[in-house]
């Protein structure tokens, strides 16, 4: 039988998103996420990253230029082409697979491994999210990091609100509907995108998830311990809390 559509194997929402989600605001954020992360894991220079569902390179491109062995991974061809003509353009050598965040393994090949801006927890069956933190404990080096950066659920529900807006400096609308389901393990989102006299819809839903509960799914697929952190700044999870960073150390 022919497997169900999943909502992020839809070229056309990363494609209609992309300009909202790599603005120059976030693409300048890139330059302080990357000193910053490096600085929390300790990795040293020249060592091999792997940037797993990289997007459009914001910080593949950094890490470059910082002297890493970088490969950047991503299933929408369309980032990785973006990325790769960004690269060219500074002359930087980046390796960028296209592949599903499930399959990718090289063993023994990475000193530090970054998922960011909630790229993980995209599948309905638990068990793949635990296949994708195996294979990456798997793919890193002794001593090596895992670094996951997403919205934790206590952030979530202190800052929630069920829908908002905002206008691109296109001025494309990206409207947002949200709810929280499964006992707040599951996130519902329904985006809106108007462009012009064009209108498209997407649900976009993804599995949510306590500092307790990652740490727990990255101690329990082949890492000795897991620490979460409040930003890639390394402040602490607590009530201030921006994002939810968590990193397992092999």
């Amino acid at each position: 039988m022919p497997k169900e559509p999943r909502w992020f194997d839809d070229d056309s929402l990363w494609e209609r998103i992309e300009r909202h989600m790599y603005g120059k605001a976030r693409l300048k954020s890139a330059v302080e996420e990357v000193g910053q992360l490096l600085e929390l894991t300790g990795v040293a220079p020249g060592s091999a990253v792997l940037d797993l569902c990289c997007g459009a390179g914001r910080h593949s491109i950094e890490l470059a230029r910082r002297g890493m062995k970088v490969t950047a991974v991503d299933r929408t061809q369309r980032y990785l082409d973006h990325a790769a003509e960004a690269a060219r353009a500074e002359g930087l050598k980046i390796e960028f697979i296209r592949s599903d965040m499930r399959e990718l393994i090289r063993p023994g090949a990475f000193d530090l491994v970054i998922n960011m801006l909630t790229s993980f927890g995209y599948f309905v069956d638990p068990s793949d999210d635990a296949r994708v933190v195996r294979n990456m404990a798997a793919s890193l080096k002794p001593g090596g990091c895992f670094l996951v950066q997403t919205i934790g659920k206590e952030i979530l529900a202190r800052i929630f609100q069920p829908s908002d807006w905002d206008e691109g400096e296109d001025g494309v609308l990206f409207l947002r509907q949200r709810k929280v389901t499964q006992d707040w393990g599951w996130m519902d989102n329904r985006w809106i995108i108007i462009d012009g006299t064009d209108r498209f819809e997407y649900n976009v839903n993804h599995r949510l998830f306590s500092a307790v509960e990652l740490k727990a799914v990255v101690a329990g697929n082949g890492f000795g311990s897991a620490e979460a952190f409040g930003g890639t700044d390394g402040s602490a999870y607590d009530q201030t809390a921006r994002q939810l960073v968590v990193i397992g150390h092999k």
